[in-house]
């Protein structure tokens, strides 16, 4: 297949939302032409895609345009699905799909307080840390009953879709999430984030600019 005829991918790097959909593309071996975006100067060429702005946006050959984290996850690996990610031992899709939830609605919404407390008007974000706590010490029981996993013997959508989320919320205060009882958890992150698939989805690249040649996003 021709660069010209691969989707493309919009994307930022520290973005969790668009780590998840990396993290699928990859495993599942699907080639795209790269567009890294900057934030705060977000290209045309994006905003015509989505023009809600934000990434991971894929843009497929026909038009076609998939602008939310989970539904890119989903597509890749409808495609190829190489490590069973949709079907883990101890769960089915519905099942990953209202954890992902939780972890996108309530645990976001108090990741985001934590860690940026200005942007809420907070004097600090202590207490939404605190408030996500109950939800991550339920992790930790679910890995430790689930051999490492949240679902099972191996890692599944709902591992790949949250962990970036998780690593977000460890790394605002290491000590402290270090210091918590939650050693399954920790185990689970420091093994997500050790990952040849998390490490390779991870390289730096120059922003894109218009006109200039493909940057080809492929598995290591």
């Amino acid at each position: 297949m021709k660069n010209a005829d691969l989707p493309i991918l919009y994307s930022f790097r520290r973005c969790p939302y668009a780590m998840r959909a990396r993290l699928a593309l990859s495993v599942s071996s699907t080639r795209c032409r790269l567009r890294e975006v900057v934030l705060r100067d977000k290209p045309q060429a994006l905003l015509e895609a989505s023009p809600k702005g934000t990434v991971p946006v894929v843009q497929l050959p026909d038009g076609q345009v998939i602008d939310e984290s989970l539904d890119i996850m989903l597509w890749a690996l409808h495609q190829r699905d190489p490590e069973a990610w949709l079907q883990p031992s101890a769960a089915t899709l519905s099942d990953m799909l209202d954890l992902i939830a939780e972890n996108d609605g309530p645990f976001k919404a108090r990741l985001d307080r934590y860690k940026y407390p200005g942007r809420f008007e907070l004097e600090t974000g202590g207490p939404h840390r605190d408030a996500a706590c109950k939800w991550l010490a339920s992790l930790d029981g679910r890995i430790a009953t689930h051999d490492g996993w949240l679902f099972g013997g191996h890692r599944s959508l709902a591992d790949m879709a949250i962990a970036p989320f998780v690593r977000q919320f460890a790394h605002t205060d290491r000590d402290w999430f270090g210091a918590q009882p939650w050693p399954a958890l920790q185990h689970w992150l420091a093994a997500f984030l050790e990952s040849p698939l998390f490490v390779g989805i991870m390289k730096k690249h120059a922003p894109w600019e218009p006109g200039q040649a493909d940057l080809i996003f492929a598995p290591a």
